[in-house]
């Protein structure tokens, strides 16, 4: 394992290939133009937006949503300039291949973390200045046009927030760029950056329109723990040799398959018995630390949504309404055929279902999103126990009725995908010694097709069983009295 600890040497080693990298930069026209255009002309266009939006809206008697489009767009000027960052940070190894420029490099007795940050600061610093300078020239414009001056609290927010997006993306470009090895592979991978960073500009988007600046700094200590992530994972992955050695991606699903297939069947010999014993039992000791930390979130999820229940109460009448229907779910689950297979496939449905798209979007997250998806039923569950207590009923016999009769086999299905998932994401930023990142993350996904097909599945069709014909019986006797 490589040393990843930065010191002053490093860093000043670094800025040698940024000085280096930032004046090759600055004599490519393809990528100045369109800093210059989104540090002048864009903020220009988002102040008259501005302007014109607060007039109209102001005709209907709608001021809030003026004053709410302001810091977005203030969020929109910062955001566009960065992402010029990620077309310098993709061509930023291959490219140099690419220009038979990037042997001289390696030969120079710069070490791996220096040649990465130096890489790393020459593509996030000229798309930062622009950003910066961006702010400024909408600040500026808006203080002219309408006399809006910016919240500090508010424009420390978008500052920090703009830095820390710009550095995610050009570390997570950076990696791609070390692991491909023509540029046209690269800005096709490019999409597991775009992709993450569009659908969090949405979410930031809704915070700004919501006003809730506070969950901003939530999102950036988010984007600081994942960069220091991916700054070590670049490190980690980078080898000069293997970057050398490189001369065509190829992507062969035949020996992909013969990989993925002998590590699934491993030492079975054919037997599901064996199989179990030996290769599911294996891969299931690889999951005690992601299985803890699963276990964990879930507890963290059913906490926050038991303690938002009294943040946001239900109306009483309607919680009473629930809870007095309950004495005839019976009967209405039964007018829907709900106590039949055809019950159980649906619940099961659901339940590979969600599995799965927690299953895809931790391969974009390091398993972070996955955990999300998969602690939302428990919290909504927690959530409505807290209505419960507030209502009057005892919150353990509500869980106990309403998700401990199939949960018994739920939970830990869920707890299982979880971490299978988390070291799926996992592989990504640390593969085995001795592995490339391919065979790691195959290894990886490999574990999760055992643990899912082996363990995880056949408790999630005795929990849609139970769910379909024991939990609703005795909801009715728990709660339909």
């Amino acid at each position: 394992m490589q040393n990843t600890f930065i010191t002053r040497n490093d860093l000043k080693r670094a800025f040698v290939i940024t000085k280096r990298e930032i004046r090759d930069s600055f004599r490519d026209w393809r990528i100045m133009m369109p800093i210059l255009f989104l540090t002048l002309f864009f903020p220009a266009l988002m102040n008259f937006t501005a302007k014109a939006a607060v007039d109209f809206v102001s005709e209907y008697g709608a001021e809030i949503i003026g004053e709410r489009l302001i810091p977005f767009l203030l969020m929109i000027v910062g955001f566009f300039p960065i992402t010029v960052s990620i077309v310098i940070a993709l061509e930023s190894f291959v490219g140099e291949k690419e220009r038979h420029s990037l042997e001289p490099l390696l030969s120079s007795p710069l070490s791996n973390i220096q040649l990465y940050l130096g890489k790393v600061f020459a593509s996030t610093i000229p798309p930062l200045a622009a950003a910066y300078m961006g702010i400024i020239v909408y600040l500026v414009g808006l203080y002219i046009n309408l006399g809006w001056v910016a919240p500090l609290q508010l424009l420390i927010q978008i500052v920090v927030l703009t830095t820390v997006q710009a550095t995610v993306m050009v570390s997570a470009a950076v990696v791609i760029s070390t692991q491909v090895t023509s540029v046209r592979a690269s800005n096709l991978l490019s999409s597991f950056v775009i992709i993450p960073m569009a659908l969090l500009i949405q979410g930031e988007s809704v915070i700004m329109f919501w006003a809730r600046y506070d969950v901003l700094w939530a999102i950036i200590f988010g984007l600081v723990f994942l960069n220091i992530v991916l700054v070590r994972m670049g490190v980690q992955l980078f080898n000069r040799e293997e970057l050398l050695g490189k001369d065509l991606d190829e992507i062969n699903v035949v020996a992909m398959w013969k990989f993925f297939r002998k590590e699934f069947v491993g030492e079975s010999r054919g037997s599901l018995i064996r199989w179990y014993r030996y290769e599911v039992t294996k891969s299931l000791k690889r999951l005690s630390i992601p299985a803890l930390m699963m276990i964990l979130v879930l507890i963290a999820g059913g906490i926050i949504g038991y303690y938002h229940a009294a943040l946001y109460p239900l109306p009483p009448a309607l919680l009473q309404d629930v809870i007095n229907a309950s004495s005839g779910l019976r009967d209405r689950l039964s007018d829907f055929g709900f106590f039949t297979t055809q019950g159980v496939g649906l619940v099961l449905y659901q339940n590979v279902r969600a599995s799965l798209i927690a299953a895809a979007l931790g391969m974009f997250t390091f398993g972070v999103l996955s955990s999300v998806v998969l602690m939302l039923p428990l919290s909504l569950a927690a959530y409505f126990a807290g209505q419960a207590a507030i209502a009057g009923y005892n919150p353990l016999l509500f869980l106990a009725a309403f998700i401990l009769p199939h949960g018994i086999l739920e939970i830990p299905a869920i707890i299982l995908i979880g971490a299978a998932t988390i070291n799926l994401g996992a592989s990504i930023i640390a593969p085995p010694k001795g592995r490339t990142l391919g065979d790691g993350w195959l290894i990886a996904l490999t574990n999760w097709v055992k643990i899912f097909l082996g363990v995880a599945f056949p408790l999630l069709i005795g929990a849609a069983i139970l769910e379909v014909f024991l939990t609703p019986t005795i909801v009715v006797w728990a709660l339909g009295k």
